[in-house]
Formats: C-alpha cells, sequence, structure tokens
C-alpha cells in the first residue's frame, strides 16, 4: 500500500473519531474549564503514545535542543490555542455554527500556501472547496438567525481557532521536522504542551471528586483515541500529504458530528442535511484528489530538476 494511500485512509478514520468528540468535551466542560480539560485529555495520550512509540521503535530518540522552539510552537498553536479556542468558543456560539467556521480551515491554508510558498490552486480546488463550504452549511442545517445569536467573542475565538490549526500545520510540515519520525514528533509535542498547559491547568483543576465517572470515561476516550492515536495519525498525514490536503478532512467533520448527534443526542438529520453531506464527501473527494496530482507533480518535478544531468555520448 502506497504510504499516500495509507495516509488517506487514516485520515478518514480519524476525521470520524473527531466527530464523535464533541459529545465528550462538552460533557466534560460541564465541570472542567477548557485548560484543565487539555491537560488531562493529552495526558492520558502522552501516555498512550509513549507505549505506541516503545512498540514501534524499543527505544526513545530524543530531539536536538535547537528544534525544541520549534516544538514549543507546535504544541502551542496546534493544541493549546486551538482547543482553548474551540472550546471556549462553545461558551457563545451553537456547535453547529462553531463547525461552520471551522470548515475554513483549508480555505485558508490554501491562502496561505498561495503566500508562503506562491502555490496557486488551480480551478477544480477553488471550485471544490467552494462546494465543501456549501455542503458544510446545508449538513449543519442552521438558520440564518442563528448566525446573530453568538457573541462577538466567539466568533474571534472560533476565527482563532482557524488560524492557529494552520500555524501548527505548517510548522509540522516544515522540514526542520520532517527528520523525525511521527512517534517522536508527536511524543515531544504533546510533552511540550503537557509543560505549557499545566499551570494554568492545575490552578484551574477542580476536586477530583467532582469529576463524575462518565466525563473521567470521555477524558480518556478523547485521550486516548483522539489525542494519542489521533495525533499519531495526525502528524503522519501532514508529514505524508503536506498541510493543505491534510486541512481539507477537517471539511468532513460536520458529517461525522452530525452523525453522532443524530445517533447519540436524538437530533434529526434532515434531507437537506443529507444533501449537504454528500456534496461535502464528492466535493472533498475531488479536492484531496486533485491536490494530491498536483502535488505528486510538483514533487517529481524537483526530483527531475534536482537529479544529475546524463552527458550526452560524443
Amino acid at each position: 500500500m502506497k504510504q499516500t494511500t495509507k495516509a488517506h485512509i487514516l485520515m478518514t478514520l480519524l476525521v470520524i473519531s473527531w466527530g464523535f468528540d464533541y459529545v465528550p468535551a462538552k460533557l466534560g466542560l460541564e465541570i472542567l474549564e477548557p485548560m484543565s480539560l487539555l491537560f488531562l485529555k493529552y495526558s492520558f495520550g502522552l501516555v498512550t503514545l509513549l507505549i505506541i512509540k516503545f512498540i514501534i521503535t524499543r527505544n526513545m530518540v530524543l530531539p536536538k535542543l535547537r528544534d525544541i522552539p520549534i516544538f514549543l510552537l507546535c504544541g502551542l498553536f496546534g493544541e493549546i490555542l486551538y482547543f482553548y479556542c474551540e472550546y471556549s468558543a462553545m461558551d457563545h456560539l451553537p456547535v453547529s455554527l462553531l463547525t461552520i467556521i471551522l470548515g475554513f480551515v483549508p480555505v485558508i491554508s490554501v491562502a496561505a500556501e498561495r503566500m508562503i510558498y506562491k502555490r496557486s490552486p488551480n480551478r477544480v480546488i477553488i471550485i471544490g472547496i467552494g462546494f465543501c463550504i456549501l455542503g458544510i452549511i446545508f449538513v449543519i442545517g442552521s438558520d440564518w438567525h442563528i448566525i446573530f445569536e453568538g457573541r462577538a467573542i466567539g466568533y474571534i475565538l472560533a476565527f482563532g481557532a482557524v488560524i492557529s490549526w494552520n500555524i501548527y500545520n505548517f510548522i509540522t510540515a516544515s522540514e526542520k521536522l520532517q527528520k523525525y519520525d511521527s512517534a517522536t514528533l508527536s511524543c515531544t509535542q504533546l510533552i511540550c504542551t503537557l509543560c505549557l498547559c499545566a499551570p494554568m491547568a492545575w490552578h484551574s483543576m477542580p476536586p477530583m471528586a467532582e469529576i463524575t465517572t462518565t466525563v473521567w470515561a470521555g477524558i480518556a476516550w478523547i485521550g486516548i483515541v483522539d489525542s494519542g492515536f489521533g495525533f499519531l495519525i495526525m502528524v503522519y498525514g501532514l508529514q505524508k500529504l503536506g498541510p493543505t490536503t491534510s486541512a481539507l478532512y477537517s471539511d468532513f467533520m460536520p458529517v461525522s458530528s452530525t452523525f453522532f448527534s443524530a445517533v447519540l443526542l436524538h437530533e434529526t438529520i434532515t434531507r437537506l442535511q443529507v444533501v449537504g453531506g454528500i456534496i461535502v464527501v464528492i466535493a472533498g473527494f475531488f479536492v484531496i484528489r486533485e491536490k494530491g496530482r498536483l502535488d505528486e507533480a510538483r514533487q517529481a518535478r524537483l526530483q527531475a530538476e534536482d537529479s544529475p544531468q546524463t552527458p550526452a555520448n560524443c
């Protein structure tokens, strides 16, 4: 199996899992502050990653000291700022509207890639992203008046999450971190994340007796599955697919989150949402395929330019 194909399959499974993430997170935030929830979640995630890393490599590869600031930036933007903004926005905006705003992650990613790497998206990608956003709006099924129910801080936090996630994607996919394997990269980022959020987390941590068994189970799920295996898959996807292609998978989250909302929260799925889900899946497929084709062509061209020229026979 090609590594890119494997990465696409794993990213698909991860997005399905992340669609369920809102349920235990919402439940946990009824008792915990966002930073405390992040600390507990990533504690479970780090233990999971350390076990996986030991099974895979049987040893620990320590990062170079000069790369530690980069790992700290990954933890700051990709974990602390992103999830703090997302979790805090839940207090001001409906989750449905928040998911729509998070659907702008690939749009910002394409724009950033255009400015940073001078890579212009073709017409297929632009049209596909437009249909993805349209499908997200259909999936959520929000009435227009809902848009004006949230306070301004909610919108600021939501777009702050979008920008933070894009910064994290580009830092993680940078050449300076490509020399590390996915397990080492993931473990180091989580360790840096825990070090950064520990002071605020413990300051706002409620007594352990107040955390119910249900909340603990939810924290364990999002920690082990989403932050443990999920973090490993996300880093692997960034390394094999690049920041923009990986970001495009966020457009599939409203589909999976709507499904789990219907099953677990007994919310009704309308025909409009079904149509929107089909649009998101089909448009996302074409965008991801087209982006992969362009990246492969660009990589082949760069390899051809770097390879030595064969001298002509006399």
